[in-house]
């Protein structure tokens, strides 16, 4: 962690950050729900459509105009540039529901300095939302009263906690069934929300742990400042703080030792 980091050496690249997410917004929501969508299949077999590649190379023309010495990673086009400072980019997250007509997709953007997320913006316009951090400087989202500071939950037992699992399959692939199976049957309520929004809703002291398997640091990195700002605790599902394990374990920071310890038992 860059402990040095106060959220004022940070606030242009917020700002920086919020500007990305208005211009992603604007090519993403015009063409949600276009009987004309383009989908194409990507090598792995997840869909892409015209408007990830839209929506992310406007994020990268403005990153290429006005921080011209960062380095970019993002799902559509891959890296460019050096690691020290980072921006990470997921255009569509949830592309999957985006080209099904469900609002439940944002764009992922954060700048990870030395490796760690030090910036998160998530913007869900469909749903009119849009959340944000900076290390230092609080986890915030938008409400029809102007911005509202988030917390996580204060839910500090197993047996009262809400978890959202991504999906079934996603734990069964990665060999990970029995716990989810162990995990469902000790916590109060499990739902499958899925990508993004879980994160968010995490934040937001709605839910008190997220985990899934076969993540991409562009499918994590915003959310970690916000979910570390709001009070809560992102790590792989080893434990490792890292967003390059391919798995996470997100908690509102009280109950995430539990959680490893009931997974991992």
């Amino acid at each position: 962690m860059t402990a040095s980091l106060r959220a004022d050496d940070l606030s242009s690249d917020l700002a920086l950050a919020l500007r990305l997410a208005d211009a992603a917004d604007e090519q993403s929501l015009a063409r949600f729900d276009s009987a004309d969508l383009q989908i194409s299949t990507k090598a792995d077999n997840s869909h892409v459509t015209d408007a990830d590649l839209a929506t992310e190379r406007a994020i990268r023309g403005l990153i290429e105009a006005e921080r011209p010495e960062d380095g970019i990673f993002g799902e559509e086009f891959g890296a460019q540039g050096g690691t020290q400072r980072q921006w990470i980019i997921d255009p569509i997250d949830g592309t999957a529901n985006y080209l099904r007509g469900i609002p439940l997709w944002g764009t992922m953007i954060a700048l990870a300095i030395d490796g760690v997320p030090q910036v998160g913006v998530v913007s869900m316009p469909a749903l009119g939302r849009r959340w944000w951090a900076s290390t230092g400087g609080g986890a915030w989202t938008t409400t029809d009263a102007g911005a509202r500071r988030l917390s996580t939950s204060s839910v500090s037992s197993l047996d009262d906690a809400s978890v959202s699992f991504q999906s079934i399959a996603q734990w069964s692939r990665s060999g990970h069934l029995d716990q989810l199976l162990t995990l469902a049957d000790r916590v109060w309520r499990d739902r499958a929300y899925g990508d993004v929004y879980s994160y968010m809703m995490l934040a937001e002291g709605r839910v008190d742990m997220v985990a899934e398997f076969d993540v991409k640091e562009y499918d994590i990195a915003a959310a970690v400042p916000i979910v570390r700002e709001a009070g809560g605790r992102m790590t792989s599902f080893e434990g490792a703080e890292t967003i390059s394990d391919r798995s996470t374990l997100a908690s509102n920071g009280i109950l995430h030792d539990a959680f490893l310890a009931l997974l991992h038992d």
